[in-house]
């Protein structure tokens, strides 16, 4: 049976999105034992080992010389945005007690993504694509707000991160997305694991911590990094050769559900009633945006 290109490129989409579930999960355990230091550079040097195993059966290597400058500098630029915005999610995941919380308010990348199109690239959104993105900072308020605290420390610890990494994020994909047609996704994903780990590997030197940790820890990092650095960006961005980043996002928006079932397995925890109701908030407000991209450019046509 031969599948159509939009088939695939949902098929992948969900395969990323069961893929990153399960690293806010690993990584959430893993970091309880180890520093940021250890975690990284465990966790993308396994994560490079998959890569390049998996390039060299693909036989993506030759494909560098036929890169051009233009294109060295975008990954330049792409592996400098994925440290910042890599540090910034696994800071959000150890700092937030549920990774669940972390997942529903990372749902405001898609507002994100259409804020800096319209600044950037002049692009437009509709009525449906405003009412998304309203519901979705709805929701991310709701989880995010403390009820029962004075103005000072309204918001739980940890929304700062998030909130920085979606920025960071949001421009990564808008990046990668007008460049996937020249740039093979193998390529990003080995460009992005390099960058990660040799960052990993100068804060490991810096903080001077111990190669040596928990064979648990290194369980979980091993499992993880098979799911993050490798499975989730193939994935990904092998989505994004098939299908728009708008159809791709109502996919992405149901990965806080299965973070949600995967921290009440793994660790017994469940979010507020709150924290629930918020988080499908934004999966509706991410649904409305997405729905409402697709109908601007089914009338385009």
């Amino acid at each position: 049976m031969v599948l159509s290109n939009s088939v695939k490129g949902f098929l992948l989409a969900f395969l990323s999105v069961l893929a990153v579930s399960n690293v806010y999960i690993f990584s959430k355990a893993a970091l309880a034992e180890v520093s940021f230091a250890q975690f990284g550079f465990y966790w993308f040097s396994f994560g490079m080992l998959w890569i390049f195993i998996y390039g060299y059966y693909k036989k993506i290597f030759k494909k560098f010389k036929f890169l051009t400058i233009k294109n060295y500098a975008v990954l330049l630029f792409l592996g400098i945005i994925d440290i910042i915005a890599t540090f910034y999610f696994f800071k959000s995941i150890h700092t937030v007690t549920n990774p669940a919380i972390v997942a529903f308010i990372g749902n405001l990348s898609p507002v994100l993504v259409i804020t800096f199109g319209f600044i950037f690239l002049n692009e437009r959104f509709n009525k449906i694509e405003f009412i998304g993105m309203l519901l979705a900072i709805v929701g991310a308020f709701v989880i995010s707000y403390k009820w029962n605290a004075d103005f000072t420390s309204m918001f739980i610890n940890g929304t700062q991160y998030i909130l920085l990494y979606s920025v960071f994020f949001a421009i990564n994909g808008v990046v990668i997305k007008k460049n996937i047609s020249k740039i093979d996704p193998i390529i990003l994903t080995i460009n992005r694991t390099v960058f990660l780990l040799f960052f990993s590997v100068m804060l490991l030197l810096y903080t001077n911590d111990s190669i040596e940790i928990p064979q648990k820890a290194l369980t979980n990092i091993f499992i993880g990094s098979i799911l993050g650095p490798f499975l989730t960006i193939i994935f990904a961005y092998g989505a994004l050769q098939y299908i728009p980043l708008s159809r791709k996002a109502i996919v992405d928006s149901t990965r806080g559900l299965f973070v949600l079932l995967g921290a009440y397995i793994y660790f017994g925890q469940f979010p507020s009633v709150i924290a629930i109701i918020g988080g499908f908030i934004t999966i509706g407000g991410v649904l409305l945006i997405a729905f409402g991209k697709i109908r601007m450019n089914t009338s385009k046509q």
